[in-house]
């Protein structure tokens, strides 16, 4: 799978059934080049007028790539940048 592909697919929650956004950018390990996290942007602001901040989340959280939808599991995981 390539990285346009994945960017297309909407995130979601299964926590709690939010939808999380996209994928913004990915963490890979240096060396190796495996994926460590996967990198959204969280929306906030009135009108874009407010940096938006990033959701990183631990690939260890993904628990199905779907046709159209990445599903993590993550309630504590999440980490705001």
């Amino acid at each position: 799978m390539r990285f346009c592909d994945l960017k297309q697919k909407e995130v979601i929650n299964i926590a709690d059934g939010r939808s999380l956004g996209y994928i913004f950018d990915l963490i890979l390990q240096e060396g190796s080049g495996q994926i460590q996290a996967i990198v959204l942007l969280e929306n906030c602001g009135f009108f874009g007028m407010i940096k938006p901040k990033e959701l990183i989340i631990p690939w260890r959280c993904i628990c199905k790539i779907g046709d159209d939808v990445i599903l993590v599991e993550t309630d504590t995981e999440l980490r705001r940048v």
